[in-house]
């Protein structure tokens, strides 16, 4: 009931002014002299109300013309319906603009000083004076319960604009995460796939060829392309899992820096030359650093088997530095510079890298190496340092 109440205001108005004029102007006009000219006097002060709050400024004015009226038609007769003048100062002072509010605060205390000098200016200064203040100490009342009307009002639109913003930046926030959890898997994906395809695929050219000559060469080539297949499998499924509702779920850990050895020799295995280089003393490394040390390594072999092929050769340099880790890797032939000039579709792989070491407060450089080859070079630092 009340949620309709402040959904239909004009209805309600239009209500109470109807009950007003029943019991104000039909009632009761019939007991004062010249009852027509009362009743339509009575209407003009009552209808306004309807528009009290859709039109306060044009309903005040109509009251006004009607309260005037009744002075000049009506000398010496007080009519019932005169409470629409009170009623008019509180629907100003709450509804209309600021200025309308005071130019009814204003015309509701001279008004209060004619209807004083109408009807008891004969009657002595200080009847005069006394009706004067007790009119205006009405009018003033009424202006101010319509003032704290529109405080309150304001206090009520000011929370619902401020509940309004937040559920916007809720929205956003649950947006802008979605969209950064979606270019994490994005890069998860990537580097799982094109790792593990550029393996199979090199070891299936390789195997083809060589098992011409060389029948047991081409069953190692197989063992290797069905494990690879089984890795990127399960890597997948663990990439996926995490999508899956369900708080009873156990996932294996994701790959460290400890996993690089096997990484190099799994690209071994797939037939290219490459040699892991670890200087210094392994340091304490969240687990976020130590994937994206993995990852680029990962993602960088891939580019080199890619690109330069098994014929190539490669170097992977790891730097336990004091205050961070810092990776290379390098090639002698095209390796990544050929991922850079031809591109992958979407351009996850070097994009990739670089926002995982951004990602935790490190850096990535990709460049071309002096008398050939290319290189990528990360440093992590062991805590961030955004």
């Amino acid at each position: 009931m009340e949620g309709w109440l402040r959904r239909h205001p004009f209805g309600v108005d239009s209500t109470l002014a109807g009950l007003a004029v029943l019991v104000l102007v039909v009632v009761s006009s019939n007991g004062y002299p010249r009852a027509e000219v009362s009743a339509v006097l009575g209407l003009v002060l009552l209808v306004p109300l309807a528009w009290r709050r859709r039109r306060p400024v044009v309903a005040a004015a109509v009251v006004v013309v009607g309260c005037l009226a009744e002075l000049v038609l009506l000398p010496g007769q007080f009519l019932p319906a005169n409470v629409a003048a009170p009623a008019m100062v509180y629907a100003l002072a709450a509804y209309a603009p600021r200025w309308a509010g005071r130019a009814g605060l204003a015309t509701g205390l001279v008004g209060a000083g004619l209807a004083s000098l109408t009807y008891f200016g004969g009657s002595g200064l200080f009847s005069y004076v006394a009706t004067a203040v007790a009119i205006g100490v009405l009018v003033v009342a009424a202006w101010a319960l319509g003032d704290l009307r529109r405080a309150r009002l304001q206090q009520v639109a000011g929370l619902e604009e401020r509940a309004r913003l937040l559920e916007l930046e809720r929205e956003q926030e649950m947006q802008l995460a979605a969209s950064t959890e979606r270019a994490r898997i994005a890069r998860e994906m990537h580097d799982v796939v094109a790792h593990s395809l550029s393996v199979v695929i090199a070891q299936a050219d390789g195997g083809r060829y060589a098992g011409q000559a060389d029948p047991a060469a081409a069953t190692s080539a197989l063992e290797q392309i069905s494990s690879t297949g089984r890795q990127a499998l399960a890597e997948m499924r663990k990439l996926l899992g995490v999508l899956r509702e369900g708080d009873g779920q156990e996932f294996a850990p994701q790959p460290d820096v400890a996993a690089i050895d096997q990484l190099v020799a799994d690209v071994r295995a797939s037939g290219l030359d490459v040699e892991l280089v670890v200087a210094g003393t392994p340091q304490p490394m969240p687990a976020g650093p130590q994937l994206a040390a993995y990852r680029i390594v990962q993602e960088s072999l891939t580019n080199v088997l890619k690109h330069a092929g098994p014929a190539g050769r490669a170097w992977v340099r790891l730097h336990w530095r004091p205050d961070a880790l810092e990776l290379h890797v390098e090639d002698d032939g095209r390796g990544a510079a050929a991922a850079i000039m031809e591109g992958d579709g979407q351009g996850q792989g070097l994009l990739g890298m670089r926002e995982r070491a951004q990602l935790h407060g490190g850096r990535l450089t990709a460049a071309p190496r002096a008398g050939g080859g290319f290189g990528v070079s990360a440093v992590l630092p062991y805590r961030s340092t955004r």
